[in-house]
């Protein structure tokens, strides 16, 4: 299906972040775009208010009129995570409408522009987000579709007016498969996504898939000691083709500098902490430097960025409260982020509250997550997010609490947390999970703001 012949699009889980994102991508190039979803939240609200009509019954007869019959302008976008049993979903396939996956859509997008895709099973959506940011800044441009609501531009979506598309390149399903990037990243390949692809060995070779379809004057970076051998490779090493150095921690801010063969850049400065946020920003860095960007522009736009919703977000910073608020879902992610939060406040006591995403992943890796949750101080289980997953024997946050060795550890509904947070008033907190658990982060903070 060719972009230019696009005029109206559906959106079977319009609530999603990355399908907002193109959501409001076709809605800028003047489509009519409508929706479903299964709950009102605040960013479909944000959509509704920019003039797209969202419905939250699964149910052909709150189709708009527009969308009852077939047409060969007509898209249908839908996330993997609709069930199979939606209503919608069988009535679009039933008449023959072109259905696509996000992914697909990315794909014709991208097709025929220059290219810009960041894949990993973590660091994706910061590292993409950094590069929309640089460009966007230093007035290079592009369009981004990002995982994530960038906080410099409170959207997921940035539309310029080059020929750059800056995507993330989404392992799930073996999505990126469908992008032939000019420029490519892969942040990290640890095993994730089990339910997919069987063993890591499997998710392994999805990864050197997408580096293959790299254009022929395109260029990787691949973060080192990744088993990827075709790239120039990053990390915070010195013997990486790229690397940042000298790291340091000045007035909250992670401060270094970015070395290669061709560039310095000294006096780096990120608001984002922890060290792997700084080698994300190593790669974004990179990927400015190979466009041509000057070195003076990429600083500055490093040291503007504010970063992402749910990625390090400070939610309370007073005397007397530390709240931050993380998307980890994955014990590497969890480990990355406690020791961000270690680094910055190393004599504090660390409050945790996780909520496990998936029965696959709690079952898949309960031994990695209960050696990383471990090593809070205080820490608080809720229920796992099934989100797509029915539930699976023997595999609940009870059986995860048991495995982990800390003596102050507890299981709780979230109207629990809340009273155990009020009781305790702990002078750091952290929540982390990628399911719902962000119903909780604005009680939490009226909790510790009025202390």
């Amino acid at each position: 299906m060719e972009l230019e012949a696009i005029k109206r699009v559906y959106f079977v889980g319009i609530g999603g972040i990355g399908m907002s994102a193109l959501a409001r991508y076709f809605a800028k190039r003047g489509c009519l775009v409508c929706g479903y979803d299964k709950t009102r939240t605040n960013l479909t609200i944000d959509l509704e208010r920019e003039g797209i009509l969202i419905s939250y019954m699964d149910d052909d007869s709150a189709l708009p009129v527009s969308f009852h019959e077939k047409h060969e302008d007509t898209l249908i976008v839908y996330t993997p995570a609709i069930p199979k049993n939606s209503v919608l979903m069988h009535y679009f396939k039933q008449r023959g409408f072109a259905l696509k996956k996000r992914s697909e859509v990315l794909g014709i997008i991208s097709k025929g522009q220059f290219c810009i895709a960041v894949a990993g099973t973590h660091g994706k959506t910061t590292t993409s987000s950094i590069v929309a940011h640089i460009l966007t800044h230093s007035g290079f441009g592009c369009t981004a579709f990002l995982g994530g609501i960038a906080t410099n531009y409170n959207s997921n979506f940035l539309l310029g007016d080059n020929h750059v598309v800056v995507v993330e390149a989404d392992e799930y399903d073996r999505s990126f498969l469908t992008l032939h990037p000019d420029l490519a990243v892969i942040t990290s390949m640890d095993a994730d996504h089990l339910d997919i692809y069987g063993d890591s060995s499997s998710l392994q070779e999805s990864f050197h898939l997408f580096a293959s379809q790299l254009k022929p004057e395109g260029t990787l970076f691949v973060k080192a000691g990744l088993p990827i051998t075709d790239g120039i490779t990053y990390s915070l090493d010195k013997y990486a083709d790229v690397s940042g150095l000298n790291i340091r921690v000045e007035q909250a801010h992670f401060v270094f500098d970015y070395h290669s063969e061709a560039q310095n850049i000294n006096g780096l400065s990120l608001m984002l902490p922890g060290k792997h946020n700084v080698e994300n920003a190593v790669a974004a860095i990179s990927i400015a430097l190979k466009l041509g960007i000057a070195p003076e522009k990429i600083k500055e736009a490093v040291a503007t960025f504010k970063g992402v919703k749910r990625r390090f977000e400070y939610i309370v910073n007073s005397p007397g409260h530390i709240y931050i608020d993380d998307y980890a879902h994955h014990p590497e992610e969890l480990r990355a982020c406690f020791d961000a939060v270690r680094q910055l406040y190393p004599d504090k006591k660390l409050t945790v509250i996780f909520q496990p995403h998936l029965f696959t992943r709690t079952r898949d890796f309960a031994d990695d997550f209960a050696q990383v949750l471990g090593t809070a101080d205080d820490l608080i289980l809720l229920d796992i997010y099934p989100a797509r997953e029915l539930p699976l024997e023997g595999i609940d946050s009870q059986m995860l609490l048991d495995k982990i060795n800390l003596v102050s550890k507890a299981l709780y509904g979230k109207a629990g947390v809340l009273d155990r947070i009020k009781n305790k008033q702990p002078e750091l907190l952290l929540t982390v999970g990628a399911g719902d658990i962000d119903t909780i982060i604005q009680p939490l903070k009226t909790i510790l703001s009025h202390a």
